[in-house]
């Protein structure tokens, strides 16, 4: 099973999910949003996938710092742009595999989402 694992390597919830992953023994490809970014394409189809407002992290300090008018009336195409422009608010970890994207980390959902791979 092809995973890649998107996100910022010293987020500490990046840090669980990839030890979570590296502990049950599953090999991933990480992608790092400050050394790679991310194309609106592959934002858009995430959205497609999940909706923008499981990707969207609202509590960090990177949106909290966005002007009203950035915070204001977010639809899917203008968190797209958000998210490109500033990859430290997608929610971390995002992880492509062999079924559902995942969004987040719990090692609940893990093991069921890796459950037998």
């Amino acid at each position: 099973m092809a995973v890649t694992m998107y996100g910022i390597p010293n987020c500490d919830t990046i840090k669980k999910a990839r030890t979570w992953l590296d502990d049950h023994g599953f090999s991933y490809d990480f992608h790092d949003y400050k050394k790679a970014g991310i194309e609106e394409a592959k934002l858009e189809a995430w959205v497609a996938e999940v909706g923008w407002e499981p990707l969207l992290n609202r509590r960090g300090t990177t949106f909290r710092k966005l002007s009203d008018a950035d915070k204001a009336d977010i639809d899917a195409a203008k968190a797209v742009r958000l998210m490109a422009a500033n990859p430290s608010m997608i929610k971390r970890p995002v992880v492509e595999r062999d079924g559902p994207l995942m969004v987040g980390f719990s090692p609940a959902d893990y093991a069921a989402a890796f459950d037998g791979e």
